[in-house]
């Protein structure tokens, strides 16, 4: 498409540093993103106040999930912000900065908030509020870091590397923190969590500043609106990413089964996420290399397929330890599906709109994640057996198989040495 180079944004232009500074914001963003979510490090305590001290339904709790999450969801708003209305000069620096700022002052509120439904489902919101935009900037930088040095796979593999040394951290502690019932020190943990970016932020998120006048900020965020939906490689990708996630969920059934069925402690199914942590990161590792020698279809295949073999597993889910296997085996082979996946979003995203097209398919991944969660939940108060949502979850992820060999050609056959398409090529 002549001058479609021309007419896309531009990337951020980083200060000429080491790519290791932007690593760390990386390495750092994610682990304090993920893990000092209300559904991460807070999930499980509060999983633990809704159900045993609110009595809240199957429905009711995985509901609660979903509406705290509301903030995820328009993901994209957060991207279209820091890519196209520069603050105090800088795309991604001072939003940084300024949102851990308020999630840190916001998980110390919720501290305060009366332990009822409505109180902490409003607290929750507005961490997550501030949270969206902490996440946005990381994953902008991620994509143009992995776009400008062919290792989108490789990057995003380090993503959920991190996200599983998250799981592994966040079982034990969030065991603990629920058993101890004191819900202040809930907060206190995950602002410090979010805290730990705002230094490596200060010191290695370097930026030139970006002279743009006033009348072309709204012109930029037109083209930037442009540019993503004349993207078939984008849209492509949000349909088969969302197709992926659209199976019954099991999650809330699986902790009530956990909790009030086989009666485990909460410190035991906290602590289940060290063994699903540690065959994440196994998993995560095994992607990275295995990316450089095949295409990201094949990954594709291997990921989705094992994926829904190993989600049969849950039929045996029946005391401690099948727990500890089945969890650990789920997370291995989850793992590779889920970088797949990442690594097809960071391939989709045009350049110069890192933000608003990554967050836009990460919205969608987690709309659909935690929606059907909410109609697992609500075929279980429906009677439904656990086997039940199993085989409707495994059988609905061996469909998306047939469904790979529509995905783009350029994307599919990529591996991480080749560099991305350009925007002319993403944009038909």
């Amino acid at each position: 498409m002549p001058g479609a180079d021309a007419a896309a944004p531009q990337n951020t232009r980083f200060e000429d540093k080491s790519l290791l500074h932007l690593g760390l914001v990386i390495i750092f963003g994610i682990f304090a993103t993920t893990l000092a979510q209300p559904q991460v490090l807070g999930k499980l305590p509060l999983q633990t106040i809704l159900n045993k001290e609110l009595h809240v339904s199957a429905t009711q709790l995985s509901s609660f999930f979903f509406l705290c999450g509301l903030p995820w969801y328009f993901k994209p708003f957060a991207g279209i912000l820091t890519d196209a209305f520069p603050l105090f000069g800088t795309r991604r620096r001072h939003y940084l900065l300024i949102a851990t700022g308020l999630t840190v002052l916001s998980w110390i509120a919720l501290a305060f908030v009366p332990r009822t439904y409505n109180g902490l489902l409003l607290g929750c919101i507005v961490v997550n509020i501030f949270m969206v935009i902490m996440s946005t900037v990381v994953g902008a930088t991620l994509v143009e870091a992995g776009q400008r040095i062919g290792a989108t796979g490789r990057l995003s593999a380090l993503r959920q590397f991190v996200s599983s040394g998250c799981t592994l951290i966040n079982g034990p502690i969030a065991g603990a923190l629920a058993a101890s019932g004191a819900f202040a020190i809930t907060a206190g943990v995950n602002a410090a969590i979010a805290f730990t970016i705002l230094p490596v932020a200060w010191f290695f998120l370097r930026e030139k500043r970006v002279h743009t006048r006033d009348e072309n900020v709204l012109r930029n965020a037109s083209q930037q609106l442009k540019v993503i939906f004349k993207s078939r490689n984008l849209w492509i990708g949000i349909g088969f990413i969302a197709l992926y996630y659209f199976a019954p969920g099991f999650s809330t059934p699986l902790y009530l089964r956990q909790s009030n069925e086989l009666k485990l402690s909460e410190q035991f199914i906290g602590n289940l996420g060290i063994y699903a942590g540690i065959a994440g990161l196994i998993s995560a590792y095994l992607y990275s290399v295995l990316i450089k020698k095949l295409s990201i279809r094949t990954m594709l295949y291997i990921g989705i397929g094992t994926g829904a073999v190993s989600t049969l597993a849950y039929l045996f889910y029946n005391g401690a330890t099948q727990a500890i296997i089945i969890e650990a085996q789920g997370a291995f082979f989850g793992t590779i599906a889920e970088v797949a996946l990442l690594d097809l979003a960071a391939r989709s995203t045009p350049k110069g709109c890192e933000g608003l097209g990554y967050s836009l398919i990460l919205s969608v991944r987690n709309l659909a994640l935690f929606g059907t969660d909410i109609l697992g939940s609500k075929l279980k108060d429906m009677n439904f057996s656990f086997s039940s949502l199993v085989y409707m979850n495994a059988g609905t992820t061996v469909i998306v198989l047939f469904l790979i060999p529509i995905l783009p050609a350029v994307l599919m056959r990529t591996k991480d040495s080749d560099p991305a398409p350009a925007p002319a090529e993403a944009a038909a």
